[in-house]
């Protein structure tokens, strides 16, 4: 039984329970009997439980500027239930909190153990979100560097192997991952959704039986396309505007959808529309480390297709092999080797900074 009367929520930490009372009396004690995440929780917590019927959450700044956004606390758990039935969540099943509580998808981490009454389990927000967890997890929710990572080393990964649920946000999860993530025996996710939308509102399994490229969403979620092809959302139950976002999307017949990229990162290159995200799909191959495809001004072309990659490559043969791949259009114009791909704290890629540190890269090569 699912409990949406905040007054009567309780929360499950490491097999302990605490009701608002008794997260008011530790909030009056202060900080320092506690580790800096749990005490992150608390503070979360005490905004959960007063009298306000919002709370302020952040969006991730991956496409534009961070902004504050304030939301509906009933509709926070709307969106816990959604999620909790479809994974047929349970009372006492233990769950993992590893993420950065200004954002979204760590708030609903919570929101979904009080209302279901699962028992959490909480870590730092750090890269390696199991380096210390020993007990089995049924439920956790991660970013896809944190998944990646994890994978990197031989005992997170067997405790990662150990997790009946993962549902992966916040990014897109590339072919490499993806290839590493069919392996693992239990249910894997990846989630779409965004602030907006109080986490996720559609899921797409990535591996098992039912592994596939489409996203399906919620019984309660409608969908449609504008006229540029971008996906619109409507979801009472979780939001009360119909949601006109900048994701490119195909609508398959069965109401599943796939998104091919955002329309932000769509290069008008002498006149020819390239989606950046489905070049480096097609260019997965070739990497073995972090790459993203942006674009520069050009006085020729528009804008110029422009690969900035960590990996320590030689790029005249790089060129070459690409050249095997894409058609000459698609191809980039420049190649640049950098020490970091611009990233947000929550661990997306920065497509902003992508494309003002090619800018850069360029001007400096021109001085």
């Amino acid at each position: 039984m699912m409990i949406f009367d905040r007054k009567e929520q309780k929360l499950l930490l490491d097999g302990r329970k605490y009701t608002s009372n008794d997260i008011s009396k530790l909030i009056v004690g202060g900080g320092k009997a506690f580790s800096p995440a749990v005490w992150e929780l608390l503070l979360f917590l005490n905004k959960w439980f007063d009298d306000s019927t919002t709370i302020v959450v952040h969006t991730s700044g991956s496409t534009g500027t961070p902004k504050e956004l304030l939301v509906r606390k009933d509709q926070m758990m709307q969106s816990a239930r959604l999620t909790c039935e479809y994974l047929n969540l349970q009372p006492g099943d233990t769950a993992l909190l590893c993420m950065n509580l200004c954002y979204i998808g760590a708030m609903m981490v919570v929101v979904r153990s009080l209302v279901a009454g699962l028992n959490l389990i909480v870590r730092p927000a750090s890269g390696h979100p199991l380096a210390d967890v020993k007990e089995p997890l049924k439920f956790a929710a991660m970013v896809p560097l944190q998944v990646y990572n994890t994978l990197q080393v031989t005992e997170e990964r067997q405790q990662l192997e150990q997790i009946d649920i993962l549902i992966i946000g916040g990014g897109a999860v590339d072919n490499t991952l993806a290839n590493e993530i069919k392996n693992l025996p239990g249910a894997v996710y990846s989630t779409y959704g965004m602030t907006e939308t109080l986490s996720h509102i559609a899921l797409r399994r990535l591996n098992g039986a039912f592994a596939s490229e489409h996203y399906y969403p919620f019984n309660s979620v409608k969908l449609s396309l504008s006229s540029e092809n971008t996906l619109v959302i409507e979801a009472p139950l979780v939001c009360d505007n119909i949601l006109q976002t900048n994701d490119i999307a195909y609508i398959h017949l069965d109401g599943s959808f796939t998104i091919l990229g955002r329309k932000d990162n769509v290069i008008n290159s002498g006149g020819i529309k390239i989606q950046a995200e489905q070049v480096e799909k097609k260019l997965h191959s070739l990497f073995s480390g972090s790459f993203v495809i942006t674009c520069v001004p050009d006085s020729r072309l528009g804008q110029a297709v422009t690969l900035l990659t960590e990996v320590q490559l030689n790029i005249t043969e790089l060129k070459d092999k690409i050249k095997t791949i894409l058609p000459p259009y698609y191809c980039p114009k420049y190649i640049y080797i950098v020490k970091q791909i611009p990233q947000t704290e929550n661990g997306k890629i920065n497509r902003i900074g992508c494309r003002n540190l090619a800018q850069k890269l360029l001007l400096s090569q021109n001085i």
